[in-house]
């Protein structure tokens, strides 16, 4: 079937999607080549058809999902990239979509920022069995990214992310409230993360943080807008495509996301769970995005007898494990850790309530992150040394 990619009121791109498979399989012309998805290449206005398919493929639920095999059974769908037109790749995270070619469809009366949608499909990723009937495939949950159980959903007029946990401890969702916690003492720009109960279960909730006049570029799709040479390193080549398209404030944003990363052991900080927002009608850059997604942290998959602080600890995305990544800050001087003196008391009391989460590993927990603080504490003060030592020594 032929559709035209939107962005936003705008055509940008005439292509083909295979009703079977759901790929794009053929391109036409190019109408917008500035409000191509970021990273997209293109020349003499043909683009790489083979990274558009990449970034559409992005843009499905992805296949570690967890509850994804059974809700495709539910909704005998055999890819989630099926899903995709369903809703025309309208998503709660950007401004992009599929509108058919001669259509009258208008983004302006079917956005999810605007108007309602359907639980159909979140309710099914969450294992709910739907009652009998047609269902209702119009939802962001078809272009939601991750791993965990999460589903969309409206309160009070605003737009919420509902994420679970995962393994016997489901633990993430306390884990998001509690770096919310450091990042607040800390002042540091992130996405507010509160708990709910769902049947007896914990999930993490938060609120869209971007609008309909705004968009979430995540550095996965930034770094892509120019190859990288191999004598850069994966952090200095970041920060130039960022540059190169006049992100500013990057440095100082990757310097507070570190540093919260390093304190809560954060083990998955992947290209595709930060980056920028920009105005989708201006294509101005705002600037890094809040911090946000930190669930995967505290030592979460882990028994309580491997929670050791002191050990190197794995992270990404610039280097492999903590101890190295850390090294990256350019400077320490916005910190004050007096601020989370008693952070780990405030941890104690937001597992408190947990079921999954025993004294044992919650006493494991607070010390572990307690003894995280002071471990950045000692590499701040030797740092500063060395570097005062190096500011004394004379000229050869």
């Amino acid at each position: 079937m032929k559709y035209v990619l939107m962005h936003k009121t705008k055509p940008v791109l005439s292509m083909e999607i295979d009703g079977g498979t759901g790929m794009i399989i053929g391109l036409g012309e190019l109408s917008a080549p500035d409000h191509l998805p970021v990273g997209i290449p293109f020349s003499d206005n043909t683009v790489d058809r083979q990274a558009l398919n990449a970034w559409w493929i992005g843009r499905s639920i992805p296949a570690s999902r967890s509850g994804l095999r059974e809700a495709l059974e539910v909704l005998q769908i055999s890819t989630p990239l099926l899903l995709l037109t369903k809703c025309y790749g309208l998503s709660l995270s950007d401004q992009y979509w599929v509108c058919p070619e001669d259509s009258n469809l208008r983004w302006e009366d079917i956005n999810f920022f605007d108007h309602p949608f359907s639980d159909d499909v979140g309710n099914i990723l969450f294992g709910e069995v739907p009652n009998k009937g047609k269902l209702n495939l119009m939802s962001p949950d078809n272009t939601s990214d991750g791993w965990l159980k999460k589903k969309w959903a409206v309160a009070d007029g605003k737009r919420i992310l509902i994420k679970g946990g995962s393994g016997a401890t489901r633990q993430e969702p306390y884990n998001e409230v509690l770096a919310g916690a450091v990042m607040k003492r800390l002042n540091i720009p992130h996405v507010p993360y509160t708990l709910a109960m769902i049947d007896e279960y914990p999930y993490s909730v938060c609120e869209d943080f971007i609008t309909k006049e705004t968009e979430l570029i995540s550095a996965w799709h930034i770094i892509q807008i120019k190859k990288k040479p191999n004598h850069v390193s994966s952090y200095q080549h970041y920060l130039n495509c960022c540059n190169a398209i006049g992100i500013h404030g990057i440095s100082d944003a990757l310097n507070r996301m570190l540093v919260v990363d390093y304190i809560i052991a954060n083990e998955d900080r992947h290209f595709n769970n930060f980056g920028a927002v920009r105005n989708a009608d201006t294509l101005e850059w705002l600037g890094a995005a809040p911090i946000y997604d930190c669930g995967t942290s505290m030592w979460c998959n882990e028994p309580t007898a491997m929670i050791r602080p002191l050990y190197k600890l794995p992270s990404k995305p610039f280097k492999s494990d903590h101890t190295e990544q850390i090294k990256l800050v350019t400077s320490f001087e916005w910190i004050d850790l007096q601020t989370l003196l008693g952070i780990d008391e405030e941890f104690r009391e937001i597992i408190a309530g947990s079921a999954f989460i025993d004294e044992a590993r919650r006493d494991a927990l607070c010390y572990g992150l307690r003894k995280r603080v002071e471990l950045l504490g000692d590499y701040i003060r030797l740092r500063g040394q060395r570097e005062h030592q190096h500011k004394g020594e004379p000229d050869r």
